[in-house]
C-alpha cells in the first residue's frame, strides 16, 4: 500500500483544518449552552446545546485519532472566543444552523479531496461524517422552522424547550 509510511500531506492538512472546525463548533455550542442556562425556562435547550457541544468534541477526537493512526500529526488548534450572547433563541439556532452548513460544506470538500488523491481509506472514514452532517443539518433546520412558527408565543416556546430534549438524540 503506497503512502503507508507517510500520510498524504494535503489530506493531513485538510483534516487538521476540519479538527479546528469541529473544535470551534464545540466551543460555539458550549457558549450557547452557557447563555441558555442563564435564561429563564430554557432547561431543555440548555441540555441540547451542551450535548451538541460534546458531540462536536467527539467528532474532533475521532479525526485526531484517525490522523495520528495514519502516520500524520493531529494538531490541537488555538480557538477564538465564540459568540457569548444572543439577541434571542432564534438567533442562537440560526447560528447553529450556519455552523452545521459550514461543517457540511467542509466535509464535502474533504471527500472530494480524498477521491482526487485516491485516498480511499480517508474517503471511507469520512462517510460517517457525511451521514452525521445530514442528520445534524436536518435537526437544526427543524429547530429553526419551529422557532419561526412560534415567534414570541411563550407557550410555544415552553413546548419547544420540552420537546427538544427528545430531538437531541
Amino acid at each position: 500500500m503506497e503512502n503507508h509510511h507517510m500520510f498524504n500531506k494535503k489530506i493531513a492538512d485538510a483534516l487538521n483544518k476540519q479538527i479546528l472546525m469541529e473544535a470551534q463548533s464545540s466551543q460555539a455550542y458550549l457558549a450557547m449552552g452557557s447563555w441558555a442556562e442563564i435564561q429563564p425556562g430554557l432547561k431543555g435547550v440548555t441540555a441540547f446545546f451542551f450535548k451538541h457541544s460534546d458531540e462536536e468534541r467527539m467528532h474532533m477526537l475521532k479525526l485526531i485519532h484517525f490522523v495520528n493512526e495514519r502516520g500524520g500529526f493531529a494538531v490541537v488548534p488555538e480557538l477564538k472566543q465564540p459568540n457569548l450572547t444572543f439577541v434571542s433563541l432564534k438567533k442562537a439556532f440560526e447560528e447553529l444552523l450556519n455552523h452545521e452548513l459550514a461543517v457540511s460544506a467542509s466535509i464535502n470538500d474533504l471527500v472530494e479531496l480524498a477521491l482526487a488523491q485516491k485516498d480511499y481509506a480517508t474517503h471511507n472514514f469520512l462517510q460517517w461524517y457525511v451521514m452525521e452532517q445530514m442528520e445534524e443539518e436536518k435537526l437544526a433546520r427543524e429547530c429553526n422552522e419551529k422557532l419561526e412558527m412560534i415567534g414570541d408565543d411563550r407557550s410555544g416556546l415552553y413546548l419547544f424547550d420540552r420537546d427538544i430534549v427528545a430531538a437531541g438524540r
